[in-house]
């Protein structure tokens, strides 16, 4: 069979680009991960190369100077980046987001003036959705904007949980605006904030307080923001029109939830390569414990939770190249992927035995980072919720 998670149909150019990512990854990443992630170090050097492969405007539009390549291509390099190691695939996930949420609901404008920046990795974009007092439940947001009498807005509120929050310069902010329908999904707007990169006061009435402090997922700033009289013009309204934000970033939740599932599968293949390596090295009883039985039928289930998993990340990124829905497909594909991704790095952490306790071993570093893939874009219940209510839909019975 050769190496897991080799995917066919690809053209010659994503062959390639997929090849020079998994170099980058082996040569750049993997010698430096664990030491980097340890001291929760921003990997400066790695992005800086990433941003000469391009992969920070891979799916921007030629027109804008990106690469124009499909999500199936982006998602394929995030499985490899994550292999490498995951904070780093974090670094692009939301930038990535906020370029997709411009391409797809931007006005021209707002596509001239930040796509071609995006794309050479110039301006780096964040989104926030998330505050401390809610987590899923995204209509009870309270942040909020209030149009001003000359046209502008101010927005008054605290995020939380902004990935790049710190190193971004561009923010794809969801709030709540007195503009739009009556629903409470139709009066939520998405602006565009600008700031300075950096910690503290980075724009007037906008704080970047400090790093959140987490158990993994390390490396990459995670961050709170509080908006206190922040202005912004009524041309930083994502689409122009208020009352769109919610769908706005649903639209690019949808992605994202792509983007994690081909993180977690990154994680699962790295977590199996390492315990199959150890399965071979390690003797007990006079033997390689990969003789064992049960060591060996355990490598055989990861392998297929693998595999699982990045067919059903591959299916969900190819309907949305296609331009069908695939609302199902995403929440499968991050669901399947999460659960399949903590559980393969469970039994890798089992066959390591005591030496994948030690900080020593690669092993420990992705058990801590598995467990970030069952909450990120959505957890595995509100994915369950998603899938089920499409399928009720799907399979209504006639009376």
């Amino acid at each position: 069979m050769g190496r897991l998670c080799e995917t066919e149909g690809l053209t010659e150019e994503q062959t390639e680009i997929i090849k020079a990512v998994r170099t980058f990854v082996d040569e750049k990443i993997l010698p430096v991960a664990t030491e980097l992630e340890h001291a929760d170090e921003y990997p400066q050097e790695i992005v800086d190369g990433l941003k000469e492969l391009g992969i920070f405007g891979l799916m921007i539009p030629e027109e804008y100077d990106g690469l124009g390549e499909s999500l199936l291509t982006y998602a394929l390099c995030v499985e490899e980046i994550a292999r490498g190691w995951m904070s780093v695939s974090g670094v692009i996930n939301t930038h990535f987001i906020v370029a997709y949420m411009l391409m797809k609901h931007g006005t021209e404008e707002q596509k001239k003036k930040y796509l071609p920046k995006m794309a050479t990795g110039e301006i780096r974009g964040s989104f926030s959705m998330s505050e401390p007092g809610l987590g899923s439940d995204v209509s009870a947001i309270k942040t909020k904007a209030v149009k001003n009498d000359d046209g502008g807005y101010t927005i008054d509120g605290q995020k939380m949980w902004l990935t790049n929050g710190g190193t971004s310069n561009l923010i794809a902010v969801l709030v709540k605006t007195d503009e739009g329908a009556d629903s409470v999904y139709r009066n939520m707007t998405t602006f565009l904030v600008e700031k300075e990169s950096g910690f503290g006061e980075t724009a007037q009435g906008l704080t970047i307080p400090g790093k959140i402090d987490k158990m993994g997922y390390k490396g990459v700033d995670t961050t709170e923001a509080v908006f206190e009289g922040h202005q912004v013009s009524a041309e930083q309204v994502l689409g122009g029109e208020p009352g769109k934000g919610f769908y706005q970033m649903m639209d690019g939740v949808e992605v994202g939830r792509v983007n994690v599932a081909a993180r977690a599968c990154g994680i699962a293949l790295r977590a199996f390569e390492l315990a199959i390596a150890y399965a071979q090295q390690r003797e007990t009883f006079g033997k390689q414990i990969a003789d064992h039985q049960a060591i060996l039928f355990r490598l055989a289930e990861m392998a297929t939770k693998v595999e699982a998993s990045h067919a059903m990340m591959v299916k969900a990124a190819r309907l949305k190249d296609s331009g069908k829905r695939m609302d199902v497909e995403a929440g499968m594909a991050k669901m399947l992927a999460a659960e399949y991704c903590n559980e393969v790095v469970q039994d890798s952490f089992r066959i390591h035995g005591g030496y994948g306790y030690s900080k020593e071993y690669e092993i420990e570093r992705l058990y801590r980072e598995a467990a970030f893939m069952l909450i990120g874009e959505g957890t595995s219940d509100i994915q369950k919720m998603i899938i089920g209510r499409s399928l009720l839909k799907d399979y209504k019975l006639k009376a």
